[in-house]
């Protein structure tokens, strides 16, 4: 996890939808936070013999073995996976208006309004 300026602005907007209790923006924030955080994480090694286990056959054996350095995301790749979670949010948004649930789509593009209201803010 790092301490990217776009990732604190997101952090103290989420801070904010939680005390509004404004459950759509807080998810989407959490949403959007959880995708940076996954766009780190590295693949997980696909060959290689792990040691066997005392009590789980293949399991990792010894402390840290099986962890791995995470991605370090540049500020165009955090601006890039934000961009992909708001077009999700407008493709949700329209797919609700296709049902007709108005309510539903125009919660989420007020969450996606807020998202990119953090993204377009000057870093501090």
């Amino acid at each position: 996890m790092t301490g990217s300026p776009l990732r604190a602005r997101l952090r103290t907007r989420l801070t904010a939808a939680l005390r509004e209790r404004d459950k759509e923006v807080a998810a989407s924030l959490r949403s959007t936070l959880a995708a940076l955080e996954n766009a780190e994480a590295v693949a997980a090694p696909t060959t290689g013999a792990l040691a066997a286990g005392e009590h789980v056959a293949g399991a990792a054996v010894g402390i840290g073995s099986s962890e791995a350095p995470r991605r370090t995301l540049t500020e165009d790749d955090e601006r890039e996976v934000v961009a992909r979670e708001l077009a999700d949010l407008h493709a949700a948004a329209t797919s609700y208006d296709a049902v007709g649930a108005v309510d539903r789509a125009d919660g989420l593009r007020r969450a996606a309004a807020a998202v990119t209201a953090v993204l377009e803010e000057e870093p501090c």
